[in-house]
């Protein structure tokens, strides 16, 4: 069961970074599609970054788009999400997630769903 803790969440003023990280339980994490997620209250779950397994390209959804980078360390068994420019717009809890079925498109294309394992998240918060 792989497990996933999410880390480096708080708070940041507009135009500030935060960076996110992701532990896994397992060193087998280049063998799983990741991706970062996040949910502002009373709103959905909406993607926005999401690799394939392996050393892949990454894709971005349009609220991350050269603003936020995700990375992938699977000597380390990580997955971070430096984000920058911050607005409060981007404030929301912010969960990784891992799944060995799917590739990093399908995993942001449908924005989640069915994929296995997720962290607890870590709350972001922008505002001055």
């Amino acid at each position: 069961q792989l497990q996933l803790v999410e880390s480096g969440g708080g708070l940041a003023q507009p135009g500030g970074s935060l960076r996110l990280s992701c532990t896994t339980s397992e060193n087998t994490l280049s063998n799983y599609a990741i991706g970062w997620f996040r949910q502002a209250p009373g709103q959905e779950r909406e993607p926005v970054a999401c690799m394939d397994p392996g050393d892949s390209v990454p894709s971005y959804e349009n609220n991350a788009r050269g603003r936020f980078t995700i990375s992938r360390d699977n000597a380390k068994n990580t997955v971070d999400l430096q984000m920058n420019a911050l607005t409060p717009a981007d404030t929301a809890a912010y969960y990784c997630a891992a799944d060995a079925t799917y590739n990093g498109d399908n995993m942001c294309l449908l924005r989640g769903i069915g994929v296995t394992f997720w962290g607890q998240g870590t709350q972001v918060t922008v505002s001055s």
